[in-house]
């Protein structure tokens, strides 16, 4: 299995409104991509603001293996959700890595 966290950064035009589409959007996500096994995503809500330097989304996903994470970036639906991200995100932060079993 691969692990792929992303986190959001998002310009001062974001609102809590199209953080709340976009969550809904990736959650979508799980039903419409093969190989997707488990999918988590949501506003960040932490306490430690001198942590989160800005990043207001997260979403992590679980992949049966790394083809299926290499298929996940050019899939339709998936490039539907980077489409929405068009004028509002500032940074992206991406990682990747195999699950040990």
């Amino acid at each position: 299995m691969f692990e792929h966290l992303v986190v959001f950064k998002f310009g001062s035009s974001f609102n809590p409104e199209q953080g709340q589409q976009l969550v809904q959007a990736l959650l979508g996500l799980k039903d419409q991509i093969p190989g997707i096994t488990a999918l988590t995503a949501g506003v960040n809500v932490t306490e430690e603001t001198e942590n989160i330097h800005g990043y207001t989304l997260g979403l992590r996903v679980t992949f049966t293996d790394q083809e299926a994470l290499r298929a996940y970036g050019p899939h339709p639906a998936h490039q539907q959700f980077v489409a929405m991200l068009e004028g509002i995100v500032e940074s992206v932060v991406v990682v990747d890595y195999p699950v040990q079993a």
